[in-house]
């Protein structure tokens, strides 16, 4: 083991769990449980709320997978993957103050609560808490891999005494400090993120011999790498196109993003996270793509994408440069991981424990609940991640593309336009989530495009036209108000 590496990592966990004991101060001695360790309290600053909407955003398929598939395609990925930097931007100009107002006129701590006060559908609640815990699982468990894979490369441990390591590491500070760890620690590790990005980038191009001398290189390897179609020229202006859904209008529809639009305190932290998320987001994930690419004649003939940007940290920084660089793609899974790992808990605590299976419960009973689906949810994503996938990337955009198909219309919509009703909710959530599993088993590319902007089309069409032709049938007032 290089322990000039990991010294520097091992000093991040213990900040990160000093964190997790600070938050859980909050937890013991709060008045309402359920909003303090879901939501925190609804009092996120902007630069918190811009910290923790990137690093959840960010993840492992951002830090390890990305650079891996740029490390392959060339500057085309660049340029596909920067369809990520105004994600930040559309949610919160869309969701923005009136999700938060509407959150807290229904008194909603998540995003299924919001969907229940708005179409009152136990059909609605069900089918979301559903696409929640199988579409999130697979996110889940490929940030796991990636932390495996990283404490792996860097350690010289077998994967599976890697992912065991890294799984205690997430549980034990999500379980103790709940949301409130999740945003402090999103804060410490966003930051993090950019910081080694910056340092990562300026040592890759030093260690190639600057830019030119890269770019000649690559170009001498294979013209296509700086083409924006790709080394094989693949990437088509059509499927390019296409991520602008997947990876940024789209986002509105991520349930583990929304939800921070109902956390942050007033709309100056709103209007701030606005401006620093949009700048730091850019940053990370132009850095970390760049990165790969560059990578390519530095330490060429890399056969496993999710190796390259470990393996190209220890080759062109000092040991404990490399430590503290490495805590930033350790900091994007983390962040990602415990986010996921809250939004599932909560999904199946006050979704369905309190809605279906016992109302009446006691604060008592509800901590005991969360703490314990917590630690299932855990410890089934450690046992599921046993057997890794090639490419971590793609099962995470799997899942991205799931829940937007899902989610995006009846949360939007719900929102914007009041002749939206549960029954076209219902109708569009699946219809959306049965076309985008179809679409991807069997034609993933379809019109080459990506998998997830058929699904999202459908589903639209299917919650418009199905409010407008069951309108009748629900106008429902209450409050002299259109619901």
């Amino acid at each position: 083991m290089n322990w000039l590496v990991i010294v520097p990592l091992l000093l991040f966990l213990i900040i990160i769990f000093f964190i997790g004991y600070y938050a859980n101060t909050y937890i013991r001695h709060s008045n309402s449980f359920l909003q303090d360790y879901f939501l925190g309290g609804r009092q996120l600053g902007g630069f918190v709320l811009a910290m923790t909407m990137m690093a959840t955003y960010g993840s492992a398929s951002s830090f390890i997978g990305g650079p891996g598939i740029a490390y392959n395609r060339g500057l085309g990925w660049v340029l596909l993957s920067m369809a990520q930097l105004a994600a930040g931007y559309f949610v919160l100009m869309v969701l923005g103050k009136k999700f938060a107002i509407v959150a807290r006129k229904y008194k909603a701590i998540t995003l299924v609560d919001f969907l229940k006060a708005r179409y009152k559908s136990d059909a609605v609640v069900l089918v979301s808490a559903l696409s929640i815990i199988v579409f999130i699982f697979s996110s889940m468990a490929a940030q796991w891999v990636g932390g495996a894979r990283l404490i792996e490369s860097i350690t010289g441990l077998p994967y599976t005494s890697a992912l065991f390591i890294f799984g205690v590491a997430v549980l034990v500070y999500v379980i103790i400090g709940g949301f409130r760890a999740v945003a402090l620690t999103d804060a410490v590790q966003g930051s993090v993120m950019l910081i080694g990005t910056i340092l990562l980038l300026v040592a890759t191009i030093v260690a190639g011999g600057g830019l030119p001398n890269i770019m000649a290189d690559l170009v001498a390897e294979n013209p296509n790498l700086v083409s924006p179609f790709g080394a094989q020229q693949d990437l088509t202006p059509l499927y390019v196109s296409s991520f602008w859904i997947l990876v940024g209008v789209g986002v509105v529809g991520l349930p583990q993003i929304a939800v921070r639009t109902m956390s942050y305190k007033d709309s100056r932290a709103m209007h701030r996270a606005i401006i620093v998320g949009t700048i730091v987001i850019g940053s990370v994930m132009l850095g970390m793509h760049l990165i790969g690419v560059l990578a390519r004649p530095i330490i060429p003939g890399i056969e496993v994408g999710d190796s390259v940007m470990p393996i190209l940290t220890l080759k062109v920084l000092p040991p404990v440069l490399a430590g503290l660089v490495l805590a930033a793609p350790m900091a994007a899974i983390m962040s990602t991981v415990d986010s996921l790992l809250i939004l599932v808990s909560s999904t199946v605590v006050k979704d369905i424990y309190l809605n279906y299976i016992r109302p009446n419960a006691t604060e008592n009973q509800v901590k005991t609940a969360s703490f314990w689906v917590t630690t299932v949810l855990g410890v089934s994503v450690v046992l599921f991640a046993l057997s890794p996938p090639d490419f971590i990337i793609w099962l995470n955009l799997f899942a991205f593309g799931g829940l937007e198909s899902v989610f995006i219309w009846p949360v939007v919509l719900g929102l914007y336009w009041k002749k939206g009703n549960k029954y076209g909710a219902v109708c569009s959530m699946v219809v959306g989530m049965s076309s985008y599993i179809l679409f991807d088993r069997f034609y993933p590319t379809a019109f080459g495009m990506h998998t997830v902007v058929l699904p999202i089309l459908f589903s639209l069409l299917t919650y418009v036209s199905v409010s407008l032709v069951t309108a009748k049938q629900f106008v429902l007032v209450e409050n002299n108000e259109l619901v």
